[in-house]
């Protein structure tokens, strides 16, 4: 794939993209939101990243990157014009079926948004096939939050309540969002667990906390969804590392319910 074209999201995050070399594989390329690709930066190695951008945008993808890693370090100094290696979809992705119809929460924090910014796009293109659309996103500093562009256009949308909070000491001058932990403000605002579901991910201590407050709040565990992309390390199946009992987080996750987890053995 080619690097079509490259935004600074954060300091440490970049947005690439990328667009197929065949004809062929850029018209029939398909993808659900919440699966990853591996890319391999030439002569750097290889790494697990999500597909960041919807579905439904055809001709090119786009992956965010954190500057992470040995790989991503290198991803990072890449240019337009760039060449990468791509393999993927791979990963079971969110169960858009069974979304529709239904009130949509998505929690994140982070470089978490970056699955959800897929799933949310994917939604507003079938904008009329769900119901209330609310988006909680936080990060630890205002120059930390992703998407800022995107943000800006989500917030002035009136078929989505967007609220954005930044941690304690993270806000600046100007700053017109919340401050305070996701989990936190979560709490502050009203939400319905009735015919709603929640999708949520980003750090897994803030992951821990959402899920316990929305337990509190009466939420179902089937219609929590979070991610466990985290234990993911070959994306293939291969190293046994990401296994938890007979399940593989690359091959039957990332995405789980947290009924799912709730059946997971003890020794997760």
């Amino acid at each position: 794939m080619a690097i079509e074209d490259i935004i600074v999201e954060t300091p440490d995050v970049k947005t690439f993209r990328l667009i197929f070399q065949e004809r062929k594989i850029r018209r029939h390329f398909s993808f659900k939101a919440g699966q990853f690709g591996k890319y391999s930066v030439f002569g750097e190695g290889e790494s697990t990243f999500y597909l960041a951008s919807s579905p439904t945008w055809e001709g090119y993808l786009e992956c965010s990157v954190r500057r992470a890693s040995k790989v991503a370090e290198a991803f990072h100094k890449l240019g337009v014009g760039d060449r990468i290696g791509f393999r993927g979809p791979y990963g079971n992705g969110f169960p858009l079926p069974e979304l529709t119809g239904k009130n949509l929460i998505l929690i994140g924090s982070g470089i978490g948004i970056v699955p959800l910014r897929s799933l949310i796009w994917n939604c507003l293109d079938f904008r009329e096939s769900f119901g209330k659309i609310t988006i909680l996103y936080g990060a630890e500093r205002v120059a930390d939050l992703v998407y800022k562009r995107e943000l800006r256009e989500w917030e002035s949308r009136r078929d989505i309540n967007l609220i954005r909070t930044v941690d304690p000491g993270g806000e600046e001058p100007g700053w017109d969002g919340r401050v305070g932990f996701v989990p936190m403000i979560m709490r502050e605002i009203d939400l319905l667990p009735e015919k709603s579901w929640v999708i949520t991910c980003g750090p897994p201590v803030m992951i821990k906390f959402v899920i316990e407050g929305l337990i509190s709040l009466g939420f179902s565990p089937e219609r929590i969804i979070t991610t466990l992309e985290m234990k993911i390390r070959c994306g293939l199946g291969k190293c046994g590392r990401c296994n938890i009992g007979k399940h593989y987080v690359c091959q039957d996750g990332p995405v789980f319910t947290y009924a799912q987890i709730g059946e997971f053995p003890n020794e997760f």
